[in-house]
């Protein structure tokens, strides 16, 4: 069990209600003592070090803070932590498995869906939660599954060939890393 307290705030006194929670964190059952009036992103970020979280706007409008709740995406700067008791959350650190990236994350990557990089892990958590539902959705779909994520660096289009890949690579249509072929027909 961990105590957010000394993290987050200070002890709390007698008369201040303490709540304890057991979430599911990237797959690990984490059980925490906190004040019912603890952002879900102030968990994960100070009382939990997954720093990956990023909170932009504190009003859900930039999607810096979104994270998967259930498999849904959702602004953990408006949620309480209290809200995630008994559900499974998935920050931008739970993507990668045994070592290797999501395919969202190498989608990213590969077509340079990032420049500053603050509101990246928001947009691959909306990415991933998008291509769960729907492996294979049209550049409309995924502007929209994005649409309560802001980029102030890029102007989208890379983001967007970034979650194409990552579906494509998800179907088995990307070619394998190595592969010189560009179109022509030069041997």
């Amino acid at each position: 069990m961990t105590s957010l307290f000394e993290e987050v705030a200070p002890e709390p006194t007698g008369d201040t209600p303490v709540r304890r929670i057991t979430v599911s964190v990237n797959g690990e059952h984490r059980t925490v003592d906190i004040e019912p009036r603890l952002l879900l992103a102030h968990m994960l970020r100070q009382g939990l070090g997954l720093t990956g979280t990023h909170i932009g706007c504190d009003t859900t409008n930039c999607g810096a803070c979104t994270v998967l709740l259930d498999g849904r995406p959702v602004k953990s700067c408006t949620m309480f932590a209290v809200q995630a008791d008994g559900h499974d959350v998935t920050t931008v650190e739970g993507l990668a498995t045994d070592g290797e990236l999501d395919p969202v994350q190498e989608g990213f990557k590969d077509e340079h869906g990032l420049q500053c990089g603050f509101c990246t892990p928001g947009m691959m958590l909306s990415a991933r939660a998008l291509l769960d539902r729907n492996p294979d959705p049209t550049e409309d779909e995924i502007r929209w599954a994005l649409s309560g994520n802001l980029c102030r660096c890029t102007g989208y289009q890379n983001i967007v060939k970034s979650v194409m890949w990552a579906a494509a690579k998800m179907r088995g249509e990307v070619p394998a890393e190595g592969d010189d072929d560009n179109g022509s027909d030069t041997e």
